[in-house]
């Protein structure tokens, strides 16, 4: 015995596949239409301050200068650099050293342990080096490490003679303003720290 299932089609039944398009078409179209009315998230609002303009590589040609100065940061010693009208030596870095920092960055957080010299920081630069003569003992603690690390850093960014590179550069600190024999002689290393030259 043989039986036969016939498949009945429902009078409802046409065709399943375009009415399956269709309706994921107008699903597609409700989604952009949301999209477009909602927007991106991003409400409107007027300008908001956001810092300092953005700066990036110099123009081809131009002659830019900058001082780097070093100050002391929530997390170390960090470096700053400022524009110049020309390349500065030693001396004058120092000179915007003591200073200070400037209001942006103190909002930064930086502030200089280099305490007033009363203009008897002194800076002679001669092949690949830095006499510093500083008008207080090092050593007694009148000058601590992070005022040495901020002048040894900063002369030794400025223009030095002889083409070596600032974590080459010899620094010479004279205390009490006494040009020494033995002086103490730091470099700057790539973290902006003082350390003993050789």
């Amino acid at each position: 015995m043989t039986y036969r299932t016939r498949m009945r089609r429902s009078p409802h039944a046409g065709p399943a596949v375009p009415a399956v398009r269709s309706l994921l078409a107008v699903l597609a179209v409700c989604v952009l239409l949301l999209g477009a009315v909602t927007g991106c998230g991003i409400s409107p609002s007027g300008p908001v301050r956001a810092g300092a303009p953005a700066s990036g590589v110099q123009k081809p040609g131009t002659d830019r200068h900058y001082v780097r100065l070093y100050f002391a940061g929530p997390y170390g010693i960090r470096a700053v650099s400022r524009p110049a009208d020309e390349a500065l030596g030693p001396q004058r870095a120092l000179e915007l050293l003591l200073k200070g920092p400037t209001r942006a960055e103190r909002e930064r957080g930086l502030v200089s342990q280099v305490p007033p010299m009363g203009g008897e920081l002194t800076a002679a630069v001669s092949e690949g080096a830095v006499d510093v003569s500083v008008p207080v003992a090092v050593n007694t603690g009148e000058l601590d490490v992070t005022a040495v690390s901020q002048i040894a850093c900063t002369a030794a960014h400025a223009r030095v003679p002889g083409g070596r590179a600032a974590t080459e550069v010899d620094i010479r600190i004279h205390e009490n303003n006494i040009r020494s024999e033995r002086p103490w002689t730091i470099r700057c290393n790539r973290n902006g720290n003082a350390v003993p030259a050789g």
